[in-house]
């Protein structure tokens, strides 16, 4: 029996579902998720086998279109890089609209040769499936796309069809990994998501994008795994706004992540979080290049 074999980039503007996509291709979480825009800043590869294909998938930050701070253009580079680099691209859009961004990247992938699928995501919001027709037309008078199909990645709809889909797009290639790998980030990188996740989700509108999280300390013993992480954020005024009064923002954001890092290592862990400011550190080409933003992993 053959084996096929792919690398599978995963593009799309900021919040159309890219991760919640790939943690529900992965069947596991390893790509965070919010409602907030700059919530996936690594590539994060993720495997998925199936008999004998091997879907590699690449989550690709969300690509902005005003690249102004020095993060952003990182990112974008980083998401525009991923589409040349692809066996398969997945272009994902959200519900029955093309905006401007979205009309950009369409644009950027016309001069790729690259077999293309088109995923519509949110089928879970739209009123009725016909709605989405005259934006598939739209798509498929335009575009040279192998497929287009509507999904939620949320609520799983149609993701088996999306599945086969891939599989029928991907090469002739031997397998990269075994079958039971479903990632290849090093367990720090997961820590520390797991915890920016947090942060994303328990501060609300309070604070923009402009935390990271710097493990400073993991002892993985018998019974615990002892862990001291480092949040950064650019300003000091946002340094308060992480903790909170008496330090209750700060505590709940660790007391979640705590039990999210006990599913991962299936593990008791203890957990350690402080906050340092370190201004406009995503301004800093150097040091937003010492934490790996936009990389691959090692």
């Amino acid at each position: 029996m053959k084996d096929f074999c792919g690398l599978i980039s995963i593009v799309g503007r900021p919040n159309v579902g890219k991760s919640t996509l790939l943690n529900r291709l992965i069947e596991q979480k390893v790509s965070i998720t919010s409602r907030k825009s700059q919530t996936t800043r690594n590539n994060i590869l993720g495997i998925k086998t199936k008999d004998n294909h091997q879907m590699v998938f690449i989550d690709t930050p969300g690509v902005h279109i005003n690249a102004s701070k020095v993060m952003n253009k990182v990112l974008n580079q980083s998401a525009l890089g991923a589409i040349e680099d692809a066996d398969l691209i997945i272009f994902m859009l959200q519900r029955n609209k093309i905006n401007t961004l979205d009309e950009l990247i369409l644009e950027r992938l016309k001069g790729v040769e690259t077999k293309k699928i088109c995923v519509i995501n949110k089928l879970d919001q739209v009123a009725s499936i016909n709605s989405l027709l005259p934006v598939v037309e739209k798509l498929r008078s335009e575009n040279d796309f192998a497929e287009i199909i509507p999904v939620s990645a949320k609520t799983g709809k149609n993701i088996n069809e999306l599945e086969n889909m891939i599989c029928q797009n991907l090469p002739e290639n031997n397998h990269l990994y075994d079958s039971e790998t479903k990632f290849l980030a090093k367990e720090s990188f997961m820590i520390s998501e797991i915890i920016r996740e947090k942060i994303i989700r328990f501060l609300g509108e309070e604070l923009p994008h402009e935390t990271y999280v710097q493990l400073q300390k993991l002892e993985d013993k018998e019974n615990i795994i002892n862990i001291d992480a480092e949040i950064i954020v650019a300003r000091e005024s946002q340094k308060g706004i992480v903790v909170g009064k008496n330090g209750a923002k700060l505590k709940k954001i660790g007391e979640k992540a705590r039990i999210d890092l006990e599913k991962f290592f299936n593990k008791k862990v203890f957990l350690k979080t402080w906050v340092k400011t370190k201004k406009n550190w995503n301004n800093d080409s150097d040091f937003i290049s010492s934490l790996g933003i936009g990389s691959l992993y090692d």
